[in-house]
């Protein structure tokens, strides 16, 4: 029987003979899982309630992002096209599945992809369904299902297709990020930074929807993205220790003042203010890596998350992609007790409580993990699951799920 092989990235000549026991270096970080799970949670609770204040608290998609990219730039070890190859392989099929029962609702209530005003070329436009270097076109306005889910609910369906279409675009040019953050790291890692300022004030101005809108969204969370790869280098390393701690509040405060005094307290929030919304994930995220304990296992007071934890990692495509519709389809029917006198009458409170609806956005969501989660494992290679709450079978280490971003 042959000697384990060292894991990637140990030093342990013990490991690398086979002589002695081999040091197992940890399969994940479980502080960037329990990062990953807390923003998911924030996310369907921020889409639920659209309290303004919770992307101050938390900003989930720059955490999102910084966390893929430092899996991308661990992963681009080996050829960057393999990488990519396999990233897309991960991305994508989950996107179909979502795509083949949206687009088949949308046109069984009579909408057709023609009717974005291109009828000459329509089907051009259907294939960012299948690689959405684009927004995909999708229906407006459609009725919703009576009592089960609301008006216009493909236009929920769409909504996180921007974050599919970011990352699609981080993936793809993560090789060269890379190249450039080896060669000049702070340079390249504030770059996304400068972009956001030229789209914000004006100095950058470029024709139509599509390209305007990408790279917004490329600037927003660019720098995000690049910071987790920064980390996965060593880059925060090199820098003395007192510096992050210095720097990252008056970041923040800046992205702060700027939402302040450009409509924030007027019922806007950071998600309409792409350049606070910049500043301020790139501050928070520059902390969270700066602290970044690199959990091997779970500490004491954390371990009965375990499971919660590892099943919200290894569906996080699944729970980003139909969560918009899970909350849709639970506040309508949570609506429906309204026609009930004795709870409209004694229990109003409850009604209008947004907890009720949390808790059963969360059980669609589960259902959802059941019904369509198993994509997931057949696109990373590994046998479906219907659960996913603990150890991966048969694949580990960055073979299995920790390398998806």
């Amino acid at each position: 029987m042959t000697a384990p092989a060292a894991p990637p990235g140990t030093d342990d000549p013990a490991a690398r003979t086979g002589a002695g026991p081999a040091r197992r270096a940890p399969v994940r970080d479980r502080y960037f899982d329990l990062l990953r799970a807390v923003a998911l949670f924030r996310v369907v609770l921020y889409h639920l309630t659209g309290w303004a204040w919770l992307p101050l608290v938390f900003p989930s998609m720059g955490v999102m992002f910084a966390l893929a990219g430092n899996l991308m730039a661990r992963s681009l070890k080996r050829p960057p096209l393999q990488v990519v190859r396999g990233r897309l392989r991960r991305l994508l099929p989950p996107l179909w599945l979502l795509g083949a029962i949206g687009v088949t609702g949308m046109l069984l209530q009579g909408w057709g992809p023609d009717e974005d005003g291109h009828p000459g070329w329509w089907w051009l436009h259907l294939t960012f369904w299948i690689l959405p270097l684009s927004d995909p076109p999708y229906a407006e306005g459609l009725p919703g299902i009576h009592g089960v889910l609301g008006d216009d609910w493909a236009s929920d369906l769409a909504g996180p297709l921007w974050y599919i279409r970011a990352y699609l675009w981080y993936v793809l040019l993560s090789p060269f990020l890379l190249k450039a953050l080896r060669a000049l790291p702070w340079a390249t890692v504030l770059s996304p930074i400068a972009l956001s300022a030229a789209l914000e004030f004006g100095y950058l101005t470029l024709p139509g929807e599509r390209i305007p809108s990408a790279l917004t969204d490329f600037s927003t969370f660019g720098a995000c993205w690049i910071l987790g790869m920064a980390h996965q280098q060593g880059v925060l390393k090199r820098l003395p220790g007192y510096v992050v701690p210095s720097v990252a509040p008056a970041i923040a405060c800046l992205g702060l003042w700027y939402a302040l005094t450009h409509g924030f307290e007027e019922g806007h929030d950071l998600d309409a203010l792409p350049f606070a919304q910049c500043v301020w994930s790139f501050a928070t995220v520059l902390l969270l890596l700066h602290v970044s304990p690199s959990w091997a296992e779970w500490p004491r007071r954390l371990r009965r998350w375990d499971r919660v934890i590892t099943l919200l990692n290894s569906r996080a495509v699944t729970i980003y992609l139909w969560h918009n519709v899970c909350i849709l389809a639970a506040a309508t029917m949570w609506d429906r007790l309204w026609g009930i006198d004795v709870l409209w009458q004694h229990f109003s409170w409850l009604l209008e409580s947004p907890w009720p609806v949390l808790a059963f956005t969360w059980v669609l969501i589960g259902g959802c993990v059941l019904c369509f989660g198993w994509m997931e494992d057949l696109a990373a290679g590994r046998g479906p699951r219907l659960w996913p709450d603990g150890p991966e079978p048969g694949r580990g280490g960055a073979g299995g799920a920790a390398r998806r971003g």
